[in-house]
């Protein structure tokens, strides 16, 4: 006989992880009212840039489950434009964790695709990661 957890309304509902470069996002749903919370601050006042905001919040304008869910998200590493990323990625996954349905409408506008791009290392007797030292004949 299988018992039934019932969650309280401040218990998480669901739960993702988001990554960028090097930022770090994890991420928790709760029921509510559509807030979004970044280490305690709103969205809008962590990120800087409007930008960045509006990359955070993209995975509530695509998915109409969203508006039903406050976001709790803590987030390291990176600047603000991979964590906002991150961010992105990890409302996205808990939005699938939650609801299995709104993957399709996800990933229909590229949000559970993630962004494996990071910074090349430097080599040695180079200038940079790809730039060369001038090369001198005579």
């Amino acid at each position: 006989m299988a018992k039934e957890i019932t969650k309280s309304a401040n218990s998480p509902v669901s739960h993702g992880v988001g990554r960028r470069k090097t930022a770090v996002a994890r991420i928790w749903l709760r029921r509510g009212a559509g807030q979004i919370k970044v280490n305690g601050q709103d969205y809008t006042s962590y990120f800087d840039t409007k930008v960045a905001a509006d990359v955070a919040a993209t995975p509530f304008r695509v998915c109409p489950i969203g508006a039903s869910f406050d976001v709790e998200a803590n987030v390291f590493g990176g600047g603000k434009v991979a964590q906002a990323n991150a961010v992105k990625l990890g409302i996205a996954r808990a939005f699938v964790e939650f609801d299995a349905n709104a993957k399709p409408t996800l990933k229909k506008h590229g949000l559970m695709t993630v962004d494996a791009r990071k910074k090349e290392r430097k080599k040695y007797g180079q200038k940079a990661a790809r730039a060369k030292f001038q090369f001198v004949k005579r």
